[in-house]
Parts: structure tokens; C-alpha cells; sequence
């Protein structure tokens, strides 16, 4: 008697499991990310560091969003602009996770310079990993669009170096 119950139980909960986990997969396979961020162009005093101390926001900007599966290769590409402030705010359209948890994008995306609109400002710099791959961060923020919401990332800051920096003198 108690393994008929068991049998119904299984019954009637198994196609709900499936019902669930369609609708997860569904769910994952229309997830939206944002990737936001700044660009600089770093003060010729702080050039060597870090330092965005006295750095300028530069207005078309472009950086580009990569993302690699669980297999290690490039699942999403796309270079953005950044706006008359040096902000850039990246939608990964059609950015799919294979795997939930290892093409997730705070494990799988990373955000590198491409080019500055300045000929004064247009060497690459490695502040924040700019070269390498600045890695993202989870902002606690949700982006809220038409019919749907995405989850917003954070990069950088990122900078260029100026192209002709004086040797400071001494006095």
C-alpha cells in the first residue's frame, strides 16, 4: 500500500519537475546582462599607477565585452561606445550561458580597451586589468527595460595614458 503512494507521489510529481525545470531553462535562455563602466584618459602625474586621480572621461571611447564559455572559447563578443561623460552601457543581447554556472557572466565576461577618439589620450593602459580583461563585479542593481529586466555588471574603471607626458623636473 505505502509503495502505491510512493509510486502516485513519484507519478504526479515528476512531470511537475520537468514543468520547473522547462521554465527555469527558459527563463535562463532570455536573462539579460548590462555591463556598465567609465573611461579615462589618466593624468600624465599619475601615469605609471592606478591612479585616476585628476583623470578626464573620454567621450567615444570604445571598449569591447568578452565572454568565453566553459570550454574557453568566445561565446559573446561586441565592442561598445562610451557617451559624451565616458560611460558605457553595454547590453549583451543574445548572450547565452551553455552552462548556469560556469558561463555565468562574473565568471565568463571581462571588458578590455579597444580605442580613444584622442590623439593625446590613445595609448592602452593596464588600470584595472584594461588590457588583460577587467574582470566584472555584481552591482546589486537591475536594469528594467521593455518586457524585461537585466541584471547589472560593473567593469573597470578604464583608462588610456596620454601619449606625450613631460618628465617632471625638480626644483
Amino acid at each position: 500500500m505505502a509503495n502505491k503512494q510512493f509510486l502516485t507521489t513519484i507519478a504526479i510529481l515528476l512531470p511537475l519537475a520537468f514543468l520547473a525545470a522547462a521554465a527555469t531553462a527558459h527563463r535562463e535562455d532570455n536573462a539579460t546582462a548590462v555591463v556598465e563602466g567609465m573611461v579615462y584618459c589618466q593624468s600624465c602625474k599619475y601615469f605609471g599607477s592606478w591612479s585616476l586621480t585628476g583623470a578626464e572621461p573620454i567621450s567615444a571611447a570604445k571598449v569591447s565585452v568578452i565572454c568565453k564559455n566553459h570550454k574557453k572559447r568566445v561565446s559573446y563578443y561586441n565592442t561598445f561606445e562610451t557617451d559624451k561623460s565616458g560611460y558605457f552601457h553595454a547590453e549583451l543581447k543574445d548572450f547565452k550561458m551553455t552552462h548556469y554556472l560556469l558561463d555565468h557572466p562574473l565568471h565568463a565576461c571581462h571588458v578590455k580597451l579597444v580605442s580613444s577618439p584622442l590623439q593625446t589620450c590613445n595609448l592602452l593602459s593596464n588600470v584595472n586589468n584594461g588590457i588583460s580583461g577587467s574582470p566584472l563585479r555584481f552591482e546589486n542593481k537591475v536594469f528594467y527595460g521593455k518586457n524585461y529586466e537585466a541584471v547589472v555588471y560593473a567593469a573597470g574603471p578604464l583608462a588610456f595614458r596620454p601619449t606625450d607626458c613631460e618628465p617632471e623636473t625638480s626644483p
